[in-house]
Parts: C-alpha cells; sequence; structure tokens
C-alpha cells in the first residue's frame, strides 16, 4: 500500500487511474487499480524500517473508481414496498433505520406493531406507521417482518393468515423456526423466506443468511436481498446450512467480543491504559476484516505479511499456536452448530 500511494503522489491523482504494476503483482491483481485519496507524499524509511519490511510483497490493493472519490459511492433506488414488521424490538429497529438512512424506503411506508409500546413509540419518533394489531401491519405491508420470539412465531403468522395474499413476502428472523413450521403457520401459498441476521445489523454491518419456502420466488429473494444489503451482507443458502450459519456468525460475535477483551486484557498487562488498549483491539480487528472482504487475499496470506522472520508477530502467534487458538475457535463453531440443530428439533 505504500508503494501504491508513492505511486500515485509521484504522477498525480487523474480522474482516470490506471492500473499501477507494482513487483511481483499477480496477473490476478494486475486487473484493479490504485487510488490513494487524498495523494500523500512519499514516505521515507530509515534502513531498519525498510528491511523490517522486506518480506512484505505489498499486494493490497484496492478496486479502482471512476472520476472523484465522490463518484465512488452509488445512489440507492428507492424500494417500491411497504415494511411491516411483527415485534419491533433492536433488530426490527436497525433493519428499519437502515432502510431510511439508505433511502429505500420513506419512514411513513414503515408500519410496526409491538406488545411493548415503549418500542411502539420508539418507531413512530422516526415517522414510522405504527398499529394496535398484527393484522393492521400485514394489511399495510407488502415485505412483512416477524421478528418476535421463537415461541410466538406461530401465534402472529396464523393471526395474519386470513389477510395474506401472493403479493406479500414474509421475512422470519426467528431462530430455530424451520421453513416447514413457518408455512405450515403462514398457509402453503405463503411466500416464506428465513433469515438468520446476527447483532452487527445494529451498526449496518450484518453478515446474514438466507433459504426459500412456500411459494417464495427467485423475486422474493432479490427483493429480501436488497433489504439486508442495507444493513450488511447477505448470503442464500440451503436450510441445512443455517444451523452452520447460526454457529459462525450468528454466535460469531459473542467470540470476536471475546477475542477483543481478551487482546485489550493483554495491552494493559503491557501497560497500556484500559481505553487506549480496548479501542486499538476493536479498530485492529475492525480494520483486519476489512482487508480480508477487501483484498480478497487469503488470511493465512495475510498472516504472513505481518510475520517477519524472528519479530515480535511470530513470537505472538507461537504462543496462539501453543495454546490452541485455531481449535478453539473451530471447536466453538461446531458445538454452537450442533445447539442450533437441537433447537430446530424441540
Amino acid at each position: 500500500m505504500l508503494q501504491i500511494c508513492r505511486v500515485v503522489a509521484r504522477h498525480g491523482f487523474r480522474q482516470s487511474v490506471s492500473p499501477l504494476l507494482l513487483p511481483n503483482t499477480s496477473a490476478a491483481v494486475r486487473g484493479f487499480s490504485a487510488i490513494c485519496w487524498p495523494p500523500v507524499p512519499s514516505v521515507k524509511l530509515t534502513p531498519e524500517q525498510a528491511k523490517s519490511r522486506e518480506h512484505l510483497q505489498n499486494r493490497v490493493v484496492i478496486p479502482s473508481a471512476t472520476g472523484s472519490p465522490s463518484a465512488m459511492a452509488s445512489a440507492t433506488a428507492a424500494l417500491d414496498k411497504r415494511i411491516g414488521f411483527l415485534g419491533s424490538g433492536q433488530m426490527a429497529e436497525a433493519l428499519a433505520q437502515g432502510l431510511i438512512k439508505r433511502g429505500l424506503v420513506t419512514a411513513e411506508r414503515i408500519a410496526c406493531n409491538d406488545p411493548n409500546p415503549v418500542r411502539k413509540e420508539l418507531f413512530k419518533s422516526f415517522g414510522a406507521m405504527p398499529y394496535d394489531s398484527n393484522v393492521d401491519v400485514a394489511r399495510n405491508s407488502d415485505v412483512l417482518f416477524v421478528a418476535v420470539k421463537p415461541q410466538h412465531v406461530a401465534q402472529v403468522l396464523t393471526e395474519v393468515r386470513p389477510v395474506l395474499t401472493e403479493g406479500h413476502t414474509v421475512v422470519s428472523i426467528a431462530a430455530g423456526i424451520t421453513v416447514d413450521k413457518l408455512v405450515e403457520a403462514a398457509g402453503p401459498d405463503a411466500h416464506v423466506i428465513r433469515v438468520m441476521p446476527n447483532t452487527p445489523c445494529l451498526v449496518g454491518e450484518t453478515a446474514a443468511a438466507m433459504c426459500l419456502g412456500g411459494k417464495a420466488s427467485s423475486d422474493d429473494e432479490a427483493l429480501v436481498r436488497t433489504i439486508f444489503e442495507a444493513v450488511g451482507k447477505i448470503y442464500t443458502v440451503d436450510e441445512k446450512l443455517l444451523a452452520a450459519v447460526t454457529g459462525l456468525s450468528g454466535s460469531g460475535p459473542a467470540y470476536v467480543f471475546m477475542m477483543v477483551e481478551a487482546l485489550a486484557d493483554g495491552g494493559v498487562r503491557a501497560g497500556l491504559p484500559r481505553d487506549i488498549a480496548q479501542a486499538l483491539a476493536a479498530q485492529t480487528v475492525l480494520g483486519s476484516a476489512k482487508m480480508v472482504l477487501e483484498t480478497g487475499k487469503h488470511p493465512g496470506a495475510l498472516k504472513d505479511m505481518v510475520t517477519s522472520p524472528a519479530g515480535t508477530t511470530i513470537a505472538g502467534v507461537h504462543e496462539l499456536e501453543k495454546a490452541g487458538v485455531r481449535a478453539a475457535f473451530m471447536n466453538a463453531v461446531v458445538a454452537a452448530t450442533d445447539r442450533a440443530n437441537q433447537l430446530s428439533k424441540m
């Protein structure tokens, strides 16, 4: 990345940036262009700094964009659908706020109901329309989110079943409730999609997966994908894999929070103030995750870029390997997957 910024700084920023062919750059990487905005001056390294970077191959690149940096953000087309929430908890709120912020729907096209009047008032505060019955929400919705606790899903779907039409897409985000149970409650003609999101939906960075059921079509799938891409990423999988999704991304935030806490504790043990240690740990996780997503490189390759011979990082990695950290994470995902399978059969 340092070489990328140097080249841009040396040649200036142009409206169309041609690919920068760096030393040791593979053919797959040459299809990218690098942009560093604003341009930065070349950084002169000391001999010691240069030597410590000799093992790095500088293959971290950013996909090109045409025009100024503002052109990188594309406008989001409005969604010609009304959105309803049966249950107005935090996940429902995050979805509603994400849709509004992205401009997919206006607040007045969002309906909701919840047994807690405080939650209904919260939705009303940002312009959504609260109703006193689930049937009224269904009547005023095209996409109907079932966002109640799992034990209440069958009840609310049975309640709204008489007013569901072929124009409704029913989306359940209730954990453990299978497609068969959803169709049984909503009716054989219902367009049902089961989604497993995770809590980073609250900050617009969910990792979700979905499967289709009943009469759900590719149009329903595309609609749900558009909605969830307003608050993160979503993938389509077979329902038999949703338990694994639960074990990985559904439960995964807890594993990551534990890792952030442990890293921060390590920083405190090494002498850092608690607030700085925690901020550094969290930002390190955030930045590392973005590198995986945006570079497309294998995590092992990115790890190798940090571990110089006989350096500090390889010493730390060795300790992690001795403690069995990889196996512990793998075992956590498998254990959570097994538990999700058990719950779906109850």
